[in-house]
């Protein structure tokens, strides 16, 4: 198993909301899972408008799939 390089994947990390989970993929997801939100990160791979609006939400995710 690979080790997580939490420094490497904290400098690219495309969420732009600092907190104490940026590097930290899975208390990450498991914390925006547990209040049915998906990640940043996620969001920064549809636009970077979408990750800059901090909703987590997955309607918000479906709805920008959607469109594309």
């Amino acid at each position: 198993m690979t080790e997580c390089n939490q420094e490497e994947r904290k400098n690219s990390c495309s969420c732009t909301y600092d907190c104490h989970r940026r590097g930290k993929c899975c208390e990450c997801l498991e914390y925006h899972l547990t209040m049915n939100q998906l990640p940043g990160c996620v969001f920064a791979k549809i636009s970077k408008d979408a990750e800059r609006s901090y909703n987590r939400d997955f309607e918000y995710f479906a709805r920008l799939v959607l469109r594309k």
